[in-house]
Formats: structure tokens, sequence, C-alpha cells
């Protein structure tokens, strides 16, 4: 009885850890190829295990691309809300959050040069893509609310036209093409900065 266990036991463990290569390799080959050129027979070989392998754990792209997300994620989680919310004064929270996030992104561009190519031709990229823009969202909403008595003022921006603002900054693509500048991250939440300011 005990011996049946242990073979249970150890059975799940073996599987759990073909699962997990499949899902490293597969992040692995998006980094370095991006998801469109990665092949199920690269991600196979990259593992250590056949293609039909891949498919018993992964029958289709969404939960590849789900379990892959999943694992990116927990290795390279966004900056975390709670660590500006309690900072109440707009221009000192923004630039906070902004260079929060172009950190985040340099440290993690190649990820996202792929994601961002490839989500189009992809359906099963959306998915993740549409949750972290939703992300962006309400980083933008929250940013959004400490700039309210400025909106009503008026010299400031409508509320609106901050929206549209905010919402430009946040995004990977605006980043990349200022770092494209030779601009560093600081550098470059100081000229973000200048274009939400009155």
């Amino acid at each position: 009885m005990n011996k049946r266990k242990y073979t249970k036991t150890k059975r799940a463990e073996q599987q759990e850890q073909t699962r997990e290569r499949i899902v490293e390799a597969t992040v692995a080959l998006h980094e370095e190829l991006g998801p469109a050129n990665t092949s199920i027979k690269a991600i196979a070989e990259r593992a250590g295990v056949q293609r039909l392998t891949v498919y018993r754990y992964f029958p289709d792209d969404t939960s590849l691309f789900q379990a892959c997300t999943s694992h990116w994620l927990s290795l390279n989680p966004p900056p975390d809300v709670t660590a500006w919310e309690n900072i109440e004064e707009a221009e000192e929270k923004t630039y906070v959050v902004l260079l929060a996030f172009f950190q985040y992104y340099r440290a993690t561009e190649k990820m996202w040069i792929g994601a961002y190519r490839d989500v189009e031709d992809i359906p099963a990229l959306r998915i993740g893509m549409k949750n972290f823009e939703a992300y962006l969202d309400k980083v933008r909403d929250s940013l959004l609310s400490t700039w309210k008595r400025k909106c009503k003022s008026k010299k400031g921006k409508s509320k609106q036209q901050l929206s549209i603002t905010l919402r430009h900054c946040l995004r990977f693509t605006t980043w990349q093409s200022l770092k494209r500048e030779k601009l560093k991250d600081k550098q470059i939440s100081e000229l973000v900065m200048t274009w939400i300011g009155d």
C-alpha cells in the first residue's frame, strides 16, 4: 500500500517536472525568438521531450500561453501599486510610477518586444496582453485621481487630455522609442513628466 502511494507521488512529481521543463523552454524561446517564431518542435527539443508530450500537457495554444504567461510573470512581476499608493502629491507619484515602469521595461525588454510584435498574429497571446493593458489602465486611473484638482483648474489639462497622455506614457512602446535616443530611465521619466505637466 505504501509503495503504491510512493509510486503515485513519484509519478506526479515527474509529471510536474516535465510540465515545468516545457513551460520554461517555451518562455526561453519566446524571449529569444518571439512567440510567432517558436515551434512545438523547438519547445520539445529545448525541454528534452517528444512533440506529443508537449501536446499531451498543452493540447492548444491557449493553455500553453496561459501557463507561460503565469510562469514569466511570477519571475517578472510588474511594478506593485502598493509601492506608491501613499504618495499624495500628483507630480511625485507620477514620476515614481513612470520610473518604476521604465525600469521594469528595461529589465524585461526582450520579452515585450516579441509579445507586442506578434500579438496581432497569435490569438492565444492576446489574453495575456489584454490583461496587462487592463492593468495599465488601472495604474492610469490611479494616477488620474491624484491630478483631479489640476484637471479642474483653468490652466490644467482636461481630464480626457491627461488620461490620454498618462496612458501613452505608461506604454512599453513609448518607453522603447525614447530608449532608442540613448536616454536613461530617469531621463525618460523627466522628459515624459514635461508632457504631463501644465
